[in-house]
């Protein structure tokens, strides 16, 4: 370990001195870690410097720890783990495909600062006794989450959910087990054809993943922009706008909450409007944009397709005393075409559970649904029903009856 410190004291005064800044550098830096390794190797023949053991894992290490998020950066680079979190400088977690281990790595309280600081620091976003709470992007698009007392008992704590993108189109999925070839059929028509697409699921289901391959379907002709509380979206389309909200300054100024995106997103004559989530009243403002006549879609938190459509007639509600239930409902069923359930099985695996079309009608305060593909025996089946808007479906030239038609027994299997 001490021959280590002195290669990264070493490398750090060659960083100062040549004023180089390690996120826009990194291969002048690398090539600076592994100089000063081979050069510290030949020194350390004919000197008393501590010896190096694995000359290439120091300049790993090394290059991390100036370059990079020091120890935690070897699990940022594992395709294997998706998610990472620090309830303490001593219990650092990772979650892999089999769920979550606790790690062998111990951090100091101030490297935990240290790291979150760096995080940071290309985000413009801030974490101090004013704002406690603060979510970001690293620059390779994963998710930071840092939360610090005295909000948190004593420590703070860090969470970094991966960009892990394992699919880009619907037909990966497919490749993947996650939907089946009829229904990915049926979801890229119904993008292709305008529909509204309600993508819902649980936490690290998969619903960012699911939302871009749905993306992945629409016309290149077309202009989407995007809202978002922090940028996770990739979508590889020619006219993209793409937006993110902004934290309040010190002096408390300066917010532009997820709302203030949406409406602002209408003005940008966007062909198709997608919001990476929808958590609080913004949803009364989607509604509104997808009932004007801008297609879209979104994702929200919930643990089937029905609860989803309750959620969305609840949200909106949180807009103020003047919203009232008679208008979000009906509104509500008629701005949503088609509700996309997925779920992460105790295995890991995510799969689409079912997607349901929403035909317009209310009964009561009731939204009904029709069961397109639900899941029977572990495996996503065509059911009975039929998805709105079948005149859309024609005009982008799908044959609709053929494109739904019942699944023979070899099918299901």
């Amino acid at each position: 370990m001490q021959a280590v410190g002195i290669v990264e004291g070493e490398v750090r005064e060659q960083v100062r001195s040549r004023a180089l800044d390690p996120d826009l550098d990194a291969a002048a830096v690398r090539r600076i870690v592994d100089d000063v390794v081979a050069d510290y190797s030949h020194r350390r023949l004919t000197t008393s410097l501590p010896e190096l053991s694995d000359p290439a894992a120091t300049a790993r290490e090394v290059y991390d720890a100036v370059a990079g998020f020091g120890p935690l950066q070897r699990y940022l680079d594992d395709p294997g783990v998706e998610e990472i979190w620090i309830n303490e400088p001593g219990r650092v977690f990772v979650a892999r495909r089999d769920g979550p281990e606790l790690t062998t790595t111990v951090l100091r309280e101030g490297e935990v600062r240290d790291l979150v600081e760096r995080m940071l620091k290309t985000s413009g976003r801030r974490i101090d006794l004013s704002a406690p709470f603060v979510d970001a992007s690293l620059p390779d698009g994963s998710r930071l989450h840092v939360v610090i007392p005295d909000v948190t008992r004593r420590h703070w704590a860090v969470n970094i959910r991966k960009f892990v993108l394992s699919a880009y189109s619907l037909d990966e999925l497919v490749g993947l087990g996650t939907v089946t070839e009829p229904a990915a059929a049926f979801l890229d028509a119904a993008v292709a054809a305008g529909l509204n697409v309600l993508v819902a699921g649980g936490t690290q289901a998969g619903k960012t993943t699911l939302l871009n391959c749905l993306a992945a379907a629409i016309p290149a002709r077309e202009r989407v922009v995007t809202c978002e509380e922090v940028f996770e979206l990739r979508l590889a389309l020619p006219d993209v706008v793409a937006m993110q909200t902004r934290p309040p300054s010190l002096e408390g100024t300066g917010e532009i909450p997820l709302r203030r995106l949406v409406k602002e997103s209408l003005r940008m004559r966007p062909d198709r409007l997608i919001v990476g989530e929808v958590r609080q009243e913004e949803c009364l403002d989607l509604l509104v944009a997808l009932n004007s006549g801008v297609p879209g879609m979104c994702s929200l938190h919930a643990n089937s397709a029905r609860e989803a459509i309750t959620k969305m007639c609840t949200l909106p509600l949180l807009a103020g005393e003047n919203v009232t239930h008679a208008f979000v409902v009906p509104t509500v069923a008629h701005s949503v075409d088609v509700v996309v359930h997925i779920a992460r099985d105790g295995r890991g695996r995510r799969t689409v559970r079912e997607i349901v079309g929403v035909p317009g009608r209310v009964e009561g305060d009731v939204i009904e649904v029709a069961d397109l593909f639900v899941t029977r025996g572990n495996r996503l089946v065509r059911a009975d029903g039929w998805p709105p808007h079948p005149e859309r479906f024609a005009a982008a030239g799908v044959d609709l009856a053929r494109l739904l038609r019942p699944m023979s027994g070899a099918d299901e299997t």
